[in-house]
């Protein structure tokens, strides 16, 4: 094995570990922002009108602020934190 290997491969480990914690910060917002509206929906299950329908219309179901933050978190995982760790990986 050449020096030059050698060298690259330290330099990029190093790179890597300087790197990880913003990569492990960035993939764990989507889950805690899914984590937050699944106990927003357990501290207040008012507000989930699925648990109880009665005389709702469709929008009142579909509508609910815990439903919309696990979604955010579920979509910032899935499509954007998946992005940019890809990019700070380069």
């Amino acid at each position: 094995m050449s020096t030059h290997s050698a060298t690259e491969t330290a330099a990029s480990q190093t790179r890597t570990a300087r790197v990880s914690w913003r990569i492990r910060l960035l993939a764990s917002f989507g889950p805690l922002a899914a984590f937050a509206g699944v106990a927003w929906a357990i501290v207040q299950p008012y507000r989930v009108t699925l648990l109880h329908p009665h005389g709702q219309g469709f929008w009142w179901l579909v509508v609910e602020p815990p439903l919309f933050v696990v979604l955010a978190g579920a979509f910032f995982h899935l499509f954007v934190a998946r992005a940019l760790i890809e990019d700070l990986e380069e």
